[in-house]
């Protein structure tokens, strides 16, 4: 996978480990500041190269058996397995990540992902349909007309993802898109891109033939912009911002690409008079906790009716000052660092900006006391308006906000009233009045009374948090295109 002498991570173009045209850049590991390893730096020419593998390999992939594709990728998530302790190693110091957090739900997952997609290769691709009677007319003689509906693969597939997790979220398109026959161009964010080089090579041993997935990587957005605007690539598989997703998406449009976007969120946790206050301290703190609030489902913004308030705001606090902050290989530690410097820098203006817009700051704020590392302490603000920048806004970062509201109508407009709607979350003892809340809000998912997720449950966003669904089946019918065929009785 490396040059020799370890100069560096090629890429991967066509079944082949290639040197990049235009050298390498440096991982660094957000807890310690030091050198993970170097990824390359791919030229334009190199990424439309992988475009262009990807198009020969799919004439062949798209009609293998699925029972060849289900092999391939069951043999793809046992090796992972076999390889998980270094995967994981290399996760966590490229990510951030806890090392539990790095074996559990980024190496775990991603094994987990192929699996899943080795049984979506067998499911049926075919849906019958009524036959229709035709009578005679101006188009022939009458009779019967049966039809199938079948979902064929798109084609070429570029596969751009995001630095919180960066064998899951990976794992979570590769997967699927081959199953149903696809081929890919994987571009992974410049943050953490050395898992995916590993996962690709996973692939490789599993049997996946040259060209049907390629990695290519690069510090700079011209490497991205190159995997959407070439010719050969006919679908956009995003995960990352919102501004990110529409300028992908207006390169998509010109050439009537297929696109899933995975875009931003600011999730409303509804908290009722009613609710288990344990239970949703718990949830909300996973802001805190999970990849460091860097994650866009996460409950940023609480909407607490006032009963419980004060209490609510107490206990968050309270969780919030508990949580051991620090290095992610310590397994004590709970809140590691974020991403970057630069991102540590964004996070840290919004905490200055919800303090000037007039938010009561109740824990966190500063800068922990780390000689290395780009950590940010877990922070809450009470006492929010639904104007301020830190309540509309999202900050993907360990940074809570709470809105007091007095009954349901004013919870529900609350909640509602933002750009994303990715997924929310309710709180309450009355099941009945959680569910109809679920149902008036405009998210693409709803948690009641928890943050888990059922992974067969459709994943995706309302209003400007993406566009398409995927996870379970409904992946499968994203990376799927749906053909007609009739015929007559």
């Amino acid at each position: 996978m490396s040059a020799p002498g370890g100069a560096g991570q090629r890429l991967f173009i066509g079944g082949e480990w290639v040197e990049p045209d235009d050298g390498h850049y440096e991982v660094i590991d957000p807890a310690t500041e030091e050198v993970v390893g170097l990824a390359p730096e791919a030229s334009r020419a190199q990424v439309h190269a992988a475009a262009a593998a990807a198009r020969e390999a799919f004439s062949s992939w798209s009609r293998t058996g699925p029972e060849e594709r289900a092999a391939i990728l069951d043999r793809a998530a046992a090796l992972v397995v076999r390889d998980r302790e270094a995967h994981t190693e290399i996760a966590r110091a490229e990510s951030g990540a806890t090392t539990a957090t790095a074996r559990g739900m980024q190496v775990a997952v991603a094994a987990a992902r192929f699996a899943r997609y080795a049984k979506g290769a067998l499911e049926p691709v075919e849906r019958a349909l009524p036959p229709q009677i035709s009578a005679a007319g101006p188009m022939g003689r009458g009779g019967v007309l049966g039809a199938v509906a079948v979902r064929r693969p798109v084609g070429v597939v570029t596969c751009i993802t995001s630095y919180n997790n960066p064998w899951a979220n990976p794992a979570g398109k590769v997967a699927p898109a081959l199953a149903m026959g696809n081929t890919v161009v994987v571009k992974p964010a410049p943050q953490d891109p050395l898992s995916v080089y590993r996962m690709a090579a996973a692939l490789e041993e599993a049997g996946a033939p040259p060209g049907t997935v390629n990695v290519v990587t690069g510090s700079a957005p011209a490497v991205g912009e190159a995997a959407v605007d070439s010719e050969n690539v006919d679908m956009v598989s995003f995960t990352g911002s919102t501004a990110v997703g529409q300028r992908i998406a207006e390169v998509c449009g010109r050439g009537m690409k297929r696109q899933l976007m995975e875009l931003g969120g600011k999730g409303a946790a509804l908290v009722f008079d009613d609710a288990d206050i344990g239970s949703a301290v718990r949830g909300i703190g996973t802001t805190f906790s999970f990849y460091s609030g860097q994650i866009c489902t996460a409950p940023t913004r609480v909407i607490a009716q006032r009963g419980v308030y004060e209490q609510l705001v107490d206990k968050l606090a309270g969780l919030a000052r508990a949580l051991r902050v620090g290095d992610p290989r310590d397994p004590a530690t709970v809140v590691g660092p974020v991403i970057s410097a630069a991102h540590r820098d964004r996070v840290e203006a919004y905490v200055e900006l919800g303090r000037k817009e007039g938010a009561r700051l109740v824990a966190g704020g500063g800068r922990p006391a780390f000689d290395k590392g780009f950590y940010v302490a877990p922070t809450l603000f009470a006492d929010c308006t639904k104007d301020m920048r830190v309540v509309r806004e999202e900050i993907f970062g360990p940074v809570v906000v709470v809105i007091p509201f007095d009954d349901e109508e004013e919870g529900v407009a609350l909640a509602d009233d933002g750009e994303y709607g990715l997924i929310d979350y309710v709180w309450s003892g009355d099941v009945a009045r959680a569910f109809r809340v679920a149902g008036r809000l405009r998210a693409g998912g709803v948690g009641v009374n928890t943050v888990g997720r059922n992974m067969e449950a459709p994943f995706g966003g309302f209003k400007r948090s993406g566009v398409g669904r995927d996870v379970g089946s409904y992946a499968l019918y994203a990376y799927s295109e749906l053909q007609s065929v009739v015929w007559p009785g």
